[in-house]
């Protein structure tokens, strides 16, 4: 009897295997028949009490037993924006997360599409637990924009000056380094909160102000205010300024991949279908130990940025006016419905009352700064961008980079370096998914791209 027709009969998932090794055990010494096991099974669902004990069937009496005896916790609800444009896949997965036994609150952002685990523009708030793939492979994925002192007529008079400071001042790739280590006070914090940063210290860096590969970026633009704003301290009207994206980089992978396994290795046996979706409870060793190792990858993405834009703007002779910056692959401690929970925002920006963020589009399409509306049903939170709705692989099969580029530089964006699976056509219409969540944020300001600068060697990362 094989494992659809023990779940056919009602043999709980997680029992399976052990159903199996049962049916083996008494076939093999001859307690029951081959015509008999199907009999024997239903008998031991429908009282398991009188198995205990018996030499084949004991264990999964035992499992039966304690299956029965768990409490039922029933899928957390959430809403969805943007519900039209996200792929089924996409809503599986966070229907999974919604079972978990420590889902207290989801919310699904319209710029969702498939990821590891909890799809990329999933929200799910947990209690007193952690889910290292709910945060993310690439912990601390973030934006950055700095507005800048230059005029932006400068983008055409200094353009050979604006294209070399983004090509000297940042490097791109998988296992990108500099010769020569960058300094930041990051690397003076103690790196000895766990294990894996502890190992992977020389490597951050040496890492330390890049930008990895897939969706990450650096570009030059033009942000427009059609007001004043005092948080920002612009007035209104047009500035230059640079637009980034990376994370925590190989360090960040580490700790995530590290901290999921022991998760998966502790997962109850009833939850072992959870996969990716394994927890590790706050109040356990383990769990410290990531939430640790993850807020210095917080740090450390930070400090990735502020490196990339110290650099950058050093190189064009330029001053930083005015700012704004945020996580979208995180994990903080929030107060919900009057409850502190673990809210895990995988590729979704925080967007409490007031909070300044930024929401990418493409390297044709404006980002948009935005302020929060802080709306519970969303547990404060919006999309992190566009958001894909095609795979890397369909897009290197569908778009040549090349004709790309040049269809981009009559649109006067010029790219200095990017993938076909990067290019416009790849993502949803961000003015579509602004419109989704405009209970969500308000706009502040919009950013077109003007000179853009991306891994261009095909590499992946997670979005």
């Amino acid at each position: 009897m094989n494992s659809r027709q023990l779940q056919k009969l009602g043999v709980p998932l997680h029992c399976v295997r052990t159903a199996i090794t049962a049916v083996q055990d008494a076939v093999s010494s001859g307690a029951i028949t081959g015509k008999q096991v199907k009999q024997q099974i239903q008998q031991v669902l429908q009282q398991p009490k009188l198995f205990v004990g018996d030499a084949n069937f004991g264990h999964l009496a035992a499992e039966l037993l304690e299956e029965a005896a768990a409490p039922v916790h029933a899928p957390v609800t959430y809403r969805t924006w943007g519900e039209a444009g996200i792929d089924s896949q996409a809503k599986s997965q966070m229907d999974n997360a919604c079972r978990l036994p420590n889902a207290v609150a989801a919310a699904l952002m319209p710029d969702a599409h498939v990821g590891y685990g909890l799809p990329i523009g999933g929200v799910l708030a947990c209690e007193n637990a952690v889910v290292p793939y709910a945060v993310g492979v690439d912990i601390a994925c973030r934006m950055k924009l700095s507005v800048l002192d230059t005029p932006v007529d400068s983008l055409q008079s200094r353009f050979a000056d604006y294209c070399q400071s983004l090509e000297e001042g940042t490097r791109f790739g998988v296992g990108a380094k500099y010769k020569r280590k960058q300094q930041h006070a990051v690397m003076d914090q103690d790196w000895n909160v766990s294990r894996v940063t502890r190992e992977n210290k020389d490597k951050a860096w040496a890492q330390l102000g890049t930008s990895g590969s897939g969706n990450h970026f650096a570009e030059f633009g033009v942000v427009t205010l059609a007001e004043p704003d005092d948080q920002l301290g612009l007035a209104a009207g047009s500035y230059v300024a640079l637009l980034s994206h990376s994370g925590s980089r190989g360090t960040g992978a580490a700790v995530c991949s590290t901290y999921s396994n022991i998760a998966r290795s502790r997962l109850p046996k009833r939850y072992e279908s959870a996969g990716q979706l394994a927890w590790l409870e706050l109040d356990s060793e383990e769990g410290r130990d990531y939430w640790n190792a993850m807020n210095l990858m917080g740090d450390y993405a930070s400090a990735n940025h502020a490196v990339l834009h110290r650099n950058v703007t050093n190189l064009l002779g330029a001053h930083v006016i005015a700012g704004v910056e945020n996580h979208h692959n995180f994990a903080w401690k929030e107060t919900h419905g009057g409850q502190e929970v673990i809210v895990h925002r995988k590729g979704a920006t925080p967007a409490g009352e007031g909070v300044l963020g930024v929401i990418p589009g493409s390297m044709r399409d404006p980002a948009f700064v935005v302020k929060g509306k802080g709306n519970a049903e969303s547990l404060d939170s919006a999309s992190h961008g566009a958001g894909r709705c095609m795979s890397r692989t369909a897009a290197k099969a569908k778009y040549n980079f090349k004709a790309e580029a040049k269809s981009l530089a009559k649109r006067g964006i010029t790219v200095l370096s990017a993938g076909a699976d990067e290019v416009p056509g790849v993502y949803k219409n961000i003015l579509d998914v602004m419109a989704e969540q405009d209970d969500l944020v308000t706009i502040v300001a919009r950013f077109d791209p003007k000179i853009v600068k991306m891994c261009g060697d095909g590499s992946r990362a997670e979005d």
